[in-house]
């Protein structure tokens, strides 16, 4: 596209709707789940925002040599730590239902 040309698509009024206030974050996601952001490029700006999740991790603590042989056993399989644990842990719990 040519300067003059991109000039002209600036200037052209945006034939896209609105875009609506929302009561939910529900309506947001489906609003931008079927419309593009770059239709609205004209009224939008970029912002920098932080999400703070809350962690769904557990940590637990091992004993330094059940960890050393877990690491072993984990590097020796091709898998990270926190795999084979969760699997391990899953199957012991899958076990005992």
């Amino acid at each position: 596209m040519t300067k003059s040309e991109n000039d002209m698509a600036k200037n052209k009024p945006s034939l896209q709707e609105p875009i609506p206030e929302f009561d939910t974050l529900e309506d947001i996601a489906e609003f931008w789940d079927t419309h593009s952001t770059a239709d609205y490029e004209d009224v939008t700006h970029g912002v920098h925002f932080e999400v703070k999740l809350p962690s769904r991790q557990k940590p637990v603590r091992l004993l330094p040599e059940l960890g050393e042989t877990l690491e072993v056993i984990a590097r020796t399989r091709g898998v990270s730590l926190e795999t084979l644990v969760n699997v391990w842990l899953t199957e012991k719990v899958l076990q005992g239902t």
